[in-house]
């Protein structure tokens, strides 16, 4: 099985990200697929002798949407001119909105009604035609796919309003007026409609692009350029020409960017975007360098053994964006409802066209084509779309700059709902003493064969001031286990365990109703690790655990642990905002765009253009408000 994280183009609402993963997933050969709105990416696991990236792109171009295969083209650069373009078609939008409104309040004189219209016109056509152009190919596109999203609706909106415009601007008085019907045109929405959603979408894509900045900040870390020695001189070339084997100098103050083995020279090294330590490390000759660690004394020379995607860092970056398209549970039910939400937009639309027609007959086309039009606007699923995964993004985001890298979204919801731990003792709460290679005597101080890390009883006990039950798991003779407990003030321990007793009590504790997290760092715990609900693994571990395990703590601060589970609390508790006012929203305005309220004597109606404002501010709130985790301590 392959595992790759594909970028898509072209996706603007979660219509448009379900759309992709439900045809991508019906290929043959595809073992699981998450497509991520906010990331704009496709994570997929597939059979390669089954599928190809290619047979993958045919059937995501088909839909209407674009996936990038070729690893060589900058993404960032095509989305940058994409974000620029909008810009601009935002701007002469607004230009053309303005002149709109200036024309239909008669502000600017332009001659009698007749002449306004035939002004408004030719302005709403130069808008939909430039400014607007997007919204009807990928309508067009989607349908001829037998598909619809939010461009479906603003199309559909759009068109409706100015070609009712456009009759009654030139038979209007024939066919209302001499019926006794009062006509107007609505130039003003059609514009409006593209102005207010053009905005919305740039003010959303500069506010997704500050979920995003952690991996930005990450990929920050690696120079661009490195000093490889060679035939005794040191020259300056571009990262990707480092290989290994290359020897590579590396001075104070610098940035280490690549990893490798110290080979000549000695100076401290700050690690602490690995440890969280901001303590210099001493480095001489064979110790390991790692890629973004900077240099704060001395001058280095390492040979390279790890480049490119093979570091650390990288790897790391890699679990960080693969964690950012993983969906959690409550996100796989919004994508079960975008599938189906336009559709019933369409279908609520016409039901409010023929309601109003029914009840007020044919003096009523106006108001019910009014209110359809802002149906169609304002029964966005943008905003439901974005409630999960951009606070994911912050979140997982957040995490990785304190040291928790979360592999699985998973976790994320999990974690908040933890009362049981189970913690591994030898490597993950004690480390080896390495002053002592030999075995004491069981009356020796239990102290010399190992040491306590540091904050270990901090972090058992900020668990336990949230009500989390901590339970010790110890291969150890009965008095070393014993005795840890006690120092750690875990009241729940277990000694002499061998793998299938740590997989033994998690599975006990989960028979008891209790959501278990276990903590390990060695193969011994690989077994607990995969059954326990959220599975926690220390970066100083064996690859193994790391592998298993949905959650990596870099270093050896366990109050990281307590710390992860307020993140997943207050991230959980941001997706429940966002879906709640996103579900709200829907509820409340899509009958005040029906008119409903007419039915009860109150005036009130949404107009179309009011319609378009309000969807496009409610994705950009629940984006917002997902950017406040980013500022919590």
């Amino acid at each position: 099985m392959e595992k790759k994280i594909l970028p898509v183009l072209g996706m603007a609402c979660a219509g448009c990200s379900a759309n992709v993963e439900r045809r991508l997933k019906a290929m043959d050969g595809m073992k699981s697929v998450a497509v991520s709105l906010p990331g704009r990416t496709a994570m997929v696991e597939y059979d390669e002798s089954k599928v190809t990236p290619a047979d993958m792109k045919k059937v995501v171009d088909a839909a209407g949407f674009e996936l990038i295969i070729d690893e060589e083209t900058r993404v960032d650069t095509i989305e940058k001119n994409s974000y620029r373009l909008q810009l601009r078609r935002m701007a002469v939008s607004w230009v053309l909105a303005l002149l709109t409104m200036a024309v239909s309040m008669g502000w600017l004189a332009v001659g009698g009604r007749d002449a306004a219209n035939q002004t408004m016109l030719i302005i709403a056509l130069a808008n939909m035609a430039y400014c607007g152009r997007q919204f009807y190919a990928n309508a067009w596109r989607l349908l001829v796919h037998r598909s619809a999203n939010m461009d479906t609706l603003v199309a559909m909106s759009t068109a409706i309003s100015f070609l009712f415009s456009v009759f009654n601007t030139f038979w209007g008085e024939q066919f209302w007026g001499a019926r006794g019907i009062e006509w107007h045109t609505y130039y003003d929405a059609s514009v409006m409609i593209i102005t207010f959603v053009l905005t919305g979408r740039c003010l959303e894509e500069r506010a997704k692009k500050s979920t995003a900045s952690a991996i930005r900040s990450l990929m920050g870390l690696v120079p661009k350029q490195a000093h490889v020695v060679s035939m005794g001189e040191v020259c300056d070339v571009p990262l990707a020409a480092v290989a290994k084997g290359d020897i590579v100098e590396v001075r104070q103050g610098e940035k280490v960017p690549v990893d490798g083995v110290v080979s000549e020279g000695e100076g401290g090294v700050d690690e602490s975007m690995i440890s969280g330590e901001p303590l210099l490390v001493g480095k001489h000759a064979g110790d390991r360098l790692l890629a973004g660690t900077i240099v704060g004394e001395g001058c280095l020379r390492f040979r390279a053994e790890q480049v490119g995607s093979e570091t650390v860092l990288a790897n790391i970056i890699r679990m960080v964006e693969e964690a950012q398209g993983s969906k959690a549970p409550v996100q796989r039910f919004v994508d079960k409802a975008a599938l189906v939400f336009v559709p019933c937009v369409l279908l609520l639309a016409v039901l409010t066209f023929v309601v109003w027609m029914v009840v007020g007959g044919e003096a009523m086309l106006p108001q019910a084509l009014l209110s359809a039009v802002s149906v169609l606007v304002i029964a966005c699923p943008c905003a439901m779309g974005l409630a999960t995964p951009t606070a994911l993004m912050v979140g997982i985001g957040k995490a990785a700059q304190r040291g928790i890298l979360v592999k699985d979204a998973t976790a994320v919801e999990q974690l908040c709902r933890v009362n049981a731990v189970v913690i591994d003792k030898t490597g993950t709460l004690t480390v080896p003493n390495k002053d002592i290679n030999f075995k004491l005597a069981d009356d020796v101080a239990i102290e010399q064969r190992e040491r306590l890390k540091p904050h270990a009883a901090e972090a058992v006990a900020l668990l336990q001031e949230r009500g989390v039950e901590v339970w010790m798991m110890s291969g150890d003779k009965e008095e070393a286990a014993a005795y840890w407990a006690g120092k750690t003030g875990i009241k729940h321990w277990k000694s002499r365990c061998m793998p299938q007793d740590k997989e033994n009590m998690v599975r006990s504790l989960q028979t008891e109703g209790k959501c278990v997290a276990m903590v390990g760092d060695g193969i011994n715990d690989s077994q607990a690790l995969a059954l326990a609900d959220v599975s926690i693994a220390m970066g100083r571990g064996t690859d193994v655990a790391m592998d298993v395990a949905q959650v990596t703590l870099m270093g050896d601060d366990l109050r990281r642990i307590p710390e992860a589970c307020q993140l997943s609390q207050r991230t959980v508790g941001m997706i429940r905002q966002n879906l709640f006012w996103a579900f709200i929203y829907n509820i409340v305005c899509i009958p005040l765009a029906a008119g409903l309220p007419h039915v009860f004597g109150f005036n009130i109606q949404i107009t179309p253009m009011w319609a378009s404002a309000l969807m496009a501010m409610s994705s950009v709130s629940v984006v917002t408000n997902s950017l406040r985790l980013k500022y919590k301590k």
